[in-house]
This record gives C-alpha cells, structure tokens and sequence, in this order.
C-alpha cells in the first residue's frame, strides 16, 4: 500500500500511538483522518464522505451533529465546568442523570456510580463484588465468570473478564491468582453439536455453567458477566431460551449477574435494555457508549440494594468506600447524558429502533445470507453482522492470516462506508440509531459493492471459489 502523502497522516504516524492497531503496519499504511461529521456520515480531511456502519464503536447514537448536545455542553461549561463527587461533595448534572438512571432501568436498581468508559465500569463493579464479600464475611467468595468471546474492557481487570485473545495475549491476562474464568461461547452457528437446536444447545451451556460452579464451588463463585448480545466478540445473539437457564442456575448458587450493557444498552437491540430483550434480571447493570451519544465520555454502573448495602457495610467499617475518579460524574458529560436519554424520549427512539431495525435484519438476510462467501447473518435490532467463510458448507473460516475481513473493511472505505472486522472474519453493523431505512439501504449498497470488489479479488488469488 502507498504511504501517507498528506500532512494530517504524516504527523498522525510521527506522534499518535493508536488503540487496536497494528503499529508496526501503521507506519507504512498510515491513519484515515476524520475532519467532520453529519447525521449518519463522517468526512475525511480529504472531503470524502463514508457512511458510518458502526455508529464509531457502536456508539454515536444520534449521529454526528446533534445540535442539542453541543449546547447542553456549552450550557454546562458556562455554570459548573468541573466538580467532582468525593468525599460526599454532588452536583445537579449527576443528581440528575442518577434519578433518570433508576427510572429507566429494567429492574429495580438502588444506586448509580459514575465512571468515564465501560471499561472502568466493569472494573468498578468487579471491586464493589469483592468488596460486598468481604464486608458481609464471604471473603472466598471471588471468582469471576464470563464467557469466551465476550467483551468488557481493557483496563487489566476488565480484560481479564474480556474471553478474546488478543485482549490478553503479551498482556499477561487474565491477573494471576485463579479470580477471572470463562465459559462457553453461546454461538449456535459454531458450537452446537449436529442436530442441536438452539434450546438444547441452552439447555447444554447451562448445564456446563452448572458443572462448572459445583467444580469450582459455589462459595468461591461471586458473579457472572455477560452482554445480552456480545458486541466485539462478533454480534453474537444468544440461542432462545439461553439467559432463562443461565439465571436459574445463577440463582441456585447465589452468583450475581452482572449485565453488560455498555453496547445493548439505550435501544440498540429494540427495546430500551438487552436485558428487556432477553428476559435478564442482573443485580449489577453496566453503561456507557449511547449514554451521551458519546459526545462525551461517561459510563454508570447501577447496582441494587443488596449489593449497596454491602457496599454500606464495608464503607463503614473502613470509613470511606475507597474508591472514584477524578472525572466520575463530571457535570458537563452528565448534562449531555441528560439532554441525550431526554432526546431518546421526546423522538421515541425504540419505536424508530422497532421501524426500521427489522429492516435492517430482512436486508441483510436478504443481499448475504445465500452468499457463497457468507456463512450466517444474525442480529437483532440494530446491530448485526455477516461472517465470512472460505466453505459455506462446512462453516469454515478464511485462514486469519489471509486478513479477509480487514480487506473487506478496506473495500468499505474505497466504497465510502465504515466498516468492523472482528474474529472469524465477522463484519459488524451497529449504525446511528437515527438512521433511516433509506440510509440504511445506501449503506448496504456500498457494502454490496465491497463484497463484490473482494470476491473478484480472491478469484484472482486463487483463495476462493465465489
């Protein structure tokens, strides 16, 4: 590939160490540089147009130039530009938020603690876990468990509940000391024995998880972590009837469910939670991403009674709950947080999730599903994903080092739409909510065009027969 010749890349690569990047290809190939956004569409420094499939990191909800935010932005920084929330000091921004929190959540919740990143609120539910243990005398009671292939951050303890390999790999995750396990992977499509359907493969993963506590034992066993569809580990929807067994198993053990949220969250899957689309009752409930658009960084964790009592208890006995952070509940994020979850209600945004979601999913059934190179279409809602395969009739994945997805990815840019490869060469959909069906149908257009480009490009290579 051509270097970078514009000035923008130039300094990118002279100066930006980048997040899930491969820095030693960055220095050759160089960095896309967004200048600007609007709606469902962002500009490069160069002026061209991409539509963006993955709403950034499944995020940017209300698209990319809401009027609204900027203002409660600039309102905020106006009156109360900073102030933080310890040593019992708040604020009205995050009195506020907290309230709208409790109200919207999908079971009763007691309490919200503010972070920055769904990644530093997973990590602080794990530290109120084991902290409610120790102070209620159950100081075994540790372990951690979550699933192959699930996400949920990348500080050292969130990645260590994350089940994907390269979050741990040279990383020495997870942290030593027996704490962080992992069970099965929920994939219908590659894990069911033949003839398995989706309720037995249920049946058969909870019965794992079963086994898998009584080995370990239960009075070592605290929680279990899980989105209600995995994002990253690529848009894998559970088979029916999955979380009813989960929980029953979790509750016959007394482990806590901690529901990750952070991408299902705030409608994405077509009702306001996950957790009201899979029927998951958590005691801990996980945040971020679409709480403020991602205009600004904010995340929440809202725990019930039980667990703040622990939290009580503990803080009381130490004399503070010794944990926070300087930007926890920052009245500027906290008040765009605000202005978005009464945006959500005044444009009824699960009602348009509902409208045009189903769309979404026929039109990728539709233009993929009998695609020689595509081995299943799944989703939910308003996020999705195609997996690309070298056999269809064997479901078997593309060699990784042959980087079929990332080329996909690239025709996508070439295209002008913004694409996500993940594991197993899966390719992520996870646009603005407020996108239209029309959109949604020019963006499936240019992903047409993309997959075309490629299979064109592996008949030459020999590497697939499309």
């Amino acid at each position: 590939m051509t270097p970078p010749r514009n000035s923008n890349a130039v300094r990118d690569i002279a100066n930006v160490l980048h997040p899930y990047t491969d820095a030693k290809a960055h220095q050759v190939n160089g960095p896309l540089v967004i200048s600007r956004g609007k709606g469902v569409r962002i500009f490069d420094d160069q002026g061209k147009e991409y539509i963006e499939a993955m709403a950034g990191l499944w995020c940017t909800s209300l698209g990319f130039d809401n009027e609204r935010l900027v203002q409660a932005a600039a309102n905020q920084m106006r009156k109360l530009p900073f102030y933080h929330s310890f040593t019992a000091k708040s604020h009205e921004p995050m009195i506020d938020l907290a309230e709208m929190l409790i109200e919207r959540a999908p079971v009763p919740m007691s309490k919200v603690f503010f972070a920055n990143s769904g990644s530093e609120a997973n990590d602080s539910a794990i530290k109120m876990i084991w902290y409610m243990n120790n102070a209620i005398g159950r100081p075994e009671k540790k372990k951690l468990i979550a699933r192959l292939k699930g996400y949920h951050g990348i500080t050292l303890a969130a990645a260590s509940l994350t089940g994907l390999p390269a979050n741990h790999k040279l990383f020495d995750a997870p942290i030593a000391g027996g704490r962080f396990h992992h069970v099965g992977t929920p994939h219908h499509y590659h894990n069911a024995k033949p003839g398995e359907s989706e309720e037995d493969f249920a049946t058969r993963l909870a019965e794992e998880l079963d086994a898998y506590i009584i080995n370990e034992g239960p009075e070592t066993v605290a929680a279990f972590w899980a989105e209600p569809t995995m994002g990253a580990g690529g848009v894998i929807v559970p088979p029916r009837t999955y979380f009813e067994k989960i929980q029953a198993v979790l509750k016959k053990h007394d482990v806590l469910f901690v529901a990750d949220e952070v991408i299902c969250g705030f409608g994405r899957t077509g009702n306001y939670w996950g957790c009201q689309t899979f029927g998951i009752t958590p005691d801990i409930l996980v945040c971020a991403k679409a709480l403020s658009s991602s205009y600004l960084p904010i995340s929440a964790v809202m725990v019930n009674e039980r667990v703040f009592q622990g939290i009580v208890e503990g803080s009381s006995a130490v004399g503070t709950w010794g944990h926070g952070f300087t930007y926890s509940g920052h009245p500027v994020a906290a008040a765009v947080a605000i202005e978005t979850l009464k945006i959500y209600d005044e444009m009824d945004l699960i009602g348009h999730v509902k409208s045009v979601g189903p769309h979404l999913q026929s039109e990728l059934q539709r233009r993929f599903a009998n695609h020689p190179m595509v081995g299943e279409v799944r989703g939910v809602g308003m996020v999705g994903a195609i997996e690309l395969v070298e056999d269809k009739g064997a479901r078997k994945n593309f060699d990784p080092a042959r980087k079929i997805g990332p080329r996909l990815v690239k025709h996508g840019e070439e295209q002008g739409v913004i694409l996500r490869a993940m594991m197993n060469d899966s390719i992520g959909f996870s646009p603005p909510l407020v996108i239209t069906k029309d959109e949604v149908t020019e963006m499936l257009d240019r992903v047409e065009r993309s997959l075309d480009a490629l299979s064109v490009e592996l008949r030459r290579e020999s590497i697939a027969a499309v």
